[in-house]
């Protein structure tokens, strides 16, 4: 279901320091963060997102996320904005 709302969503943002300036920003709905990622860079993203009361849904692949995203790399952490 993740990786289809993902898929579905029409504003994305994908990559670690887009999503950090999206949260800080006020513009993200949820964000999605691929637990085979590297817990360092992933950390930021959840501590960002819990400060700012954002939705954090945890999905377990980055290849899978990537894909969703349409791109052909994994993706370590996507963000729904409105």
């Amino acid at each position: 279901m993740s990786y289809e709302k993902v898929s579905q969503a029409s504003n994305v943002i994908v990559g670690t320091k887009q999503t950090v300036r999206a949260l800080k920003s006020g513009h993200v709905q949820e964000v999605f963060v691929a637990s085979d990622a590297d817990s360092r860079i992933t950390e930021s993203i959840i501590h960002t997102a819990e400060e700012m009361d954002v939705p954090i849904t945890i999905v377990d692949s980055m290849k899978k996320l990537g894909k969703a995203c349409g791109i052909d790399v994994g993706a370590t952490t996507v963000a729904i904005i409105h």
